[in-house]
C-alpha cells in the first residue's frame, strides 16, 4: 500500500493519498490545499485517482477538491452529515479563507460503508464530534482519522456542530482497534491506537 502524507495550505491538514500498486488505483483524503502539489505526488507515482474522501467538511480539507476533481474526474465521497459543507461552504467565511466553490458530493457515507481502492479495503466510522458528519477510514492496518483523532491531541468541539460528548465517544471506540493500528491523522505526524491509549492525555482514564 502506497501512502504519501502532504501537509497543505496555512493549517498545515494533511492531505492523503494512497494507493494501490498493482492496479494503480488510488485515492485522495482530505485535499485541502495546494492542489498542484497534490496532482504532482500522484503523477509521479503513476497512480490513477478514482475518489476523493472528506473526512469531514470544514475548509482546511476541502479547498482543493474541485481542481483535483476537474483533473482526475474522481468521484467525491463525504457523508451526509457533513454534505451540505460542500454546498453552504459556511467554514470559509469563518476562516476567512477563500477556495473554488466545491462540487457536490457524487456519493454519501454512513456507518460501515466499504471504500475500495484496487485490492485494498477500507471500513468508514462515523465519528462525530469534531463535526456531525466527521468519519475516519480503517482497514489494512491503518486508521486514517481526520480531525477526530491526534498524535498526543483531540480534535476541537468548539466549532459549529461540534459536540465534546460525541467527541469522546468517538474516540474511545477508536481505542478498542487493535494498538498496532497506525493512525495517520488530519494533522500533524502518525502514530498508533497503542501509543494514543498509553499517552493521549486527553484520553485518560
Amino acid at each position: 500500500m502506497i501512502v504519501s502524507a502532504l501537509p497543505v495550505g496555512p493549517f498545515e491538514a494533511n492531505c492523503y493519498v494512497v494507493g494501490e500498486e498493482n492496479t494503480g488505483e488510488g485515492m485522495l483524503i482530505d485535499p485541502g490545499d495546494e492542489a498542484d502539489e497534490i496532482l504532482g505526488n500522484v503523477a509521479g507515482q503513476k497512480l490513477h485517482i478514482s475518489l476523493v474522501v472528506l473526512t469531514h467538511g470544514h475548509i482546511d480539507h476541502i479547498g482543493a477538491v474541485k481542481e483535483v476533481k476537474d483533473a482526475t474526474k474522481a468521484s467525491v465521497a463525504i457523508h451526509a452529515d457533513d454534505a451540505k459543507t460542500l454546498t453552504k461552504n459556511a467554514t470559509s467565511n469563518m476562516l476567512g479563507l477563500s477556495y473554488p466553490a466545491p462540487p457536490a458530493p457524487d456519493r454519501l457515507l454512513k456507518e460501515g460503508d466499504t471504500i475500495r481502492v484496487g485490492d485494498l479495503t477500507f471500513t468508514v466510522l462515523h465519528t462525530p464530534g469534531h463535526s456531525p458528519g466527521s468519519i475516519c477510514l480503517y482497514g489494512e492496518g491503518v486508521l486514517f482519522s481526520g480531525d477526530t483523532l491526534f498524535r498526543e491531541g483531540i480534535g476541537r468541539y468548539d466549532l459549529p456542530g461540534g459536540n465534546y460528548a460525541a467527541l469522546m465517544n468517538s474516540l474511545h471506540r477508536l481505542m478498542t482497534l487493535p494498538e498496532n493500528t497506525v493512525v495517520y491523522p488530519g494533522h500533524g505526524p502518525k502514530t498508533t491506537i497503542g501509543t494514543e491509549k498509553k499517552e493521549n492525555p486527553f484520553l485518560a482514564e
